[in-house]
């Protein structure tokens, strides 16, 4: 419990510098709102169904991308500018973090509900579907950004922040996809050992 506080703690003081004069508000709203949702919804499923340590650990890491982006704009973060103008790149690329983030984080959310509630039996199917999932859920979030850009003129330009890539809505699915790949890969083991652990203790 001691461990989760403590991931809450730095959520709300990583949320309170970004909403401290955010490059532009509107922008701000739009990037940490998913963040803001998914506390709740965390707080309100909280009794029903506690998730691993390491799951928790990456939903705050996303989610401080998310605020990162926020204050900055994706297309503006200081950092990523820097390394666009010593490498001689055309644009800030912090934005392919954030959806790397987008099938990288959710791969771990979604295979743990699958396991935990036995949705499906055997784990022939089970990488596929999960990314899968989390393909879907980027382009759920890129019609999201299209349908924000058409309602709202340039004031959502800096949401859809494909800074002149006629290509942005593709490259940025695929780099949510291979996120999601290299999150299987990389911690279904780890995933395992604490779903396993959190089971034996309650």
């Amino acid at each position: 419990m001691k461990y989760k506080l403590t991931l809450l703690f730095i959520f709300i003081i990583v949320f309170a510098w970004s909403a401290i004069s955010p490059k532009d508000q509107f922008t701000w709203f739009l990037e940490v709102f998913p963040a803001l949702t998914g506390l709740l919804i965390l707080a309100f499923t909280y009794r029903k169904f506690k998730f691993t340590d390491l799951t928790y650990t990456l939903i705050l890491v996303h989610c401080c991308i998310l605020f990162v982006g926020g204050h900055y704009t994706y297309a503006e973060v200081p950092l990523f500018d820097w390394i666009r103008d010593s490498l001689g790149h055309t644009r800030n690329n912090y934005d392919k973090i954030g959806h790397f983030a987008q099938g990288f984080v959710p791969a771990i959310i979604i295979r743990e509900i699958l396991i935990r509630k036995q949705v499906i039996q055997g784990k022939g199917w089970l990488n596929f579907v999960i990314v899968s999932i989390c393909l879907a859920i980027s382009a759920v979030y890129e019609f999201l950004e299209w349908f924000v850009s058409l309602a709202t003129g340039e004031a959502g330009d800096s949401f859809l922040g494909t800074q002149g890539d006629i290509w942005d809505t593709q490259s940025d699915m695929l780099i949510a996809t291979i996120g999601a790949i290299l999150s299987l890969a990389l911690l279904s083991k780890m995933d395992d050992r604490q779903i396993k652990s959190s089971h034996s203790t309650t």
